[in-house]
């Protein structure tokens, strides 16, 4: 077991820390920025680094936010550039320059204000810097990179260039979420102690399987060596890869493991972590991987556990369920999936002006059994359900996008900035490390610090 070997008090560092995670946003773009879009009409040049398939998914939540220019794209694939290429066209009726190396776009291109950054996790970093020093502000995907160091190096580099740099945990700008947080939890206080927190991502089989290329638009060798990959099936399917990604747990567990430390304005103390090849015995990252954190908190200790499986759907998809004595939450970006339980006899004031305010509503009964079986002495009677209000109608990205690009603007802060977002990122780095070791690691301030 590691163990803590500092002089830096620990309550106070994680203390500091946590103030870090909840702490309030960035500050958006300077005056000088703002003044020169107001001359274009408050338009944003932007260049799309990376278009398989999160860069799609993000330029379709981008599509629907006005005033950005798709001026330049870059992919090393062929066939992911004239994908990007043709997507720009269809909506601007303009087509954008398109590259093949980021240096090269960066070299070239005049007026870019932005670029969003989707490609693999090992390079998130060198292209974040490289934007960054550029001058330009960058959207990051999640993780920050496939190293804890390498996120380091963003963090350091925003902060030099004094540019934004947001990182992708959409959850971050999801309404229904920073309601739950504003509103629920730290307003109304309708869990009351929170003292366990549970969440998953569970995907089926049939979703896990190895990605395949027709061998007729495959990449040429020279070039797959060229940016790190050995072959086509390694560019296709990188997150298996120790060296490109941190797997399952960084691909999938990222997002709840974020919330975690969101939610709870703290960073654990200590992770202990399993996981096995279970059914994929080829692949170098796990396939399930299960994870048990420790955390202080202004109310007292939480333990929070977190699963990742890649071999079935069953237990409700994704979700993250904070658990405390007056009532739980289970939240998600799957609406069905969000729902709120009051614990019986509760009657804290809170929850009666939510409901009389229509912040809440209640869930309909699930109906009664026609046989009633015997029930233990000992067990507690179920608790009250009740259901968040409203959906969000935007793709799951866009309220982070336009986050962004208001900050850009200097007309909003940033929800997930760089730094912020290390902080809660940090201890997801030592997932793999505990479950490889089967040793819990207990944190030292070095190791969760920028």
């Amino acid at each position: 077991m590691e163990t803590i070997q500092s002089n830096i008090p620990r309550r106070d560092f994680l203390q500091r820390t946590a103030a870090g995670v909840g702490a309030g946003l960035v500050l958006g773009a300077p005056g000088i920025l703002r003044a020169a879009q107001g001359d274009r009409g408050g338009r944003i040049n932007v260049a799309l680094l990376g278009h398989g398939k999160q860069g799609q998914v993000l330029f379709e939540s981008m599509k629907n936010i006005p005033g950005l220019n798709f001026q330049a794209v870059c992919d090393i694939w062929k066939y992911n550039r004239g994908a990007a290429v043709g997507h720009v066209y269809a909506l601007q009726k303009q087509r954008p320059n398109a590259y093949e190396d980021v240096e090269e776009m960066l070299a070239t291109e005049k007026g870019l204000d932005a670029v969003v950054i989707a490609t693999p996790d090992f390079w998130h970093s060198p292209h974040t810097v490289k934007c960054l020093e550029a001058g330009l502000n960058v959207y990051c995907e999640k993780m920050m990179a496939n190293t804890i160091d390498g996120a380091r190096a963003m963090v350091h580099a925003a902060e030099k260039s004094g540019k934004l740099c947001q990182i992708g945990h959409q959850r971050r700008s999801n309404p229904r979420y920073r309601f739950t947080l504003e509103q629920l939890i730290n307003g109304n206080k309708i869990c009351g102690q929170i003292v366990n927190v549970n969440g998953q991502w569970n995907r089926s089989l049939s979703g896990s399987q190895d990605i395949a290329v027709n061998p007729k638009i495959a990449m040429q060798a020279d070039i797959l060596n060229k940016y790190g990959f050995k072959d086509m099936h390694q560019f296709m399917n990188w997150r298996f890869y120790r060296d490109l990604s941190g797997g399952a747990i960084s691909d999938l567990g990222a997002h709840q493991i974020d919330i975690f430390n969101w939610f709870l304005g703290a960073v654990p103390t200590s992770v202990f972590a399993t996981g096995g090849n279970s059914y994929f015995k080829e692949r170098e990252h796990f396939d399930n991987v299960m994870a048990l954190f420790d955390y202080d908190t202004p109310q007292g200790q939480v333990r929070a556990f977190y699963q990742v499986l890649t071999t079935t759907s069953a237990g409700g998809g994704y979700y993250e369920s904070f658990m405390g004595t007056q009532g739980t939450i289970d939240i998600s970006e799957i609406p069905t999936s969000s729902n709120i339980f009051r614990e019986t006899g509760d009657q804290v004031p809170s929850w009666n002006y939510l409901l009389e305010r229509g912040l809440l509503k209640p869930k309909p009964a699930a109906p009664k059994p026609k046989t009633a079986g015997v029930i233990d002495s000992r067990a507690s009677p179920p608790p009250e359900g009740f259901m968040l209000p409203g959906e969000m109608n935007k793709p799951a990205h866009q309220p982070h996008l336009e986050n962004f690009f208001a900050a850009v603007r200097g007309e909003a802060k940033l929800n997930c900035d760089a730094r912020h977002a290390f902080l809660s990122e940090a201890p997801i780095y030592y997932v793999n490390p505990s479950a490889l070791s089967k040793q819990p690691i207990v944190f030292t301030p070095e190791q969760l610090s920028v």
